[in-house]
């Protein structure tokens, strides 16, 4: 499954999140959902700690000037892999 965060992690049940997270899922954050890979927030931790691989998307990392405080835990893709990763799962979560 692909779960996409849209919203600031802030505004959201990252908990309930992180427990329906699977090793095969992917989990993507956009918009103001890449809050959630800034380092030493107090979502990060739980959010590595899933099993899911944890893509962000660069162009929305950027548009908020924190790319350099971004952990290295995830993998910064274009709007064209969102695309792929979209295609790859055919069950899909918006948060």
């Amino acid at each position: 499954m692909l779960h996409t965060l849209m919203k600031s992690p802030f505004d959201t049940n990252i908990s309930l999140i992180v427990s329906m997270l699977k090793k095969s899922d992917d989990f993507l954050a956009l918009q103001d959902g890449v809050l959630i890979a800034l380092k030493n927030n107090i979502f990060l931790k739980s959010i590595i700690l899933s099993s899911a691989k944890l893509y962000i998307i660069k162009e929305d990392v950027y548009a908020r000037g924190i790319h350099k405080h971004i952990s290295s835990e995830f993998v910064l893709i274009s709007y064209i892999h969102f695309v792929s990763l979209t295609l790859k799962h055919k069950k899909q979560m918006t948060w």
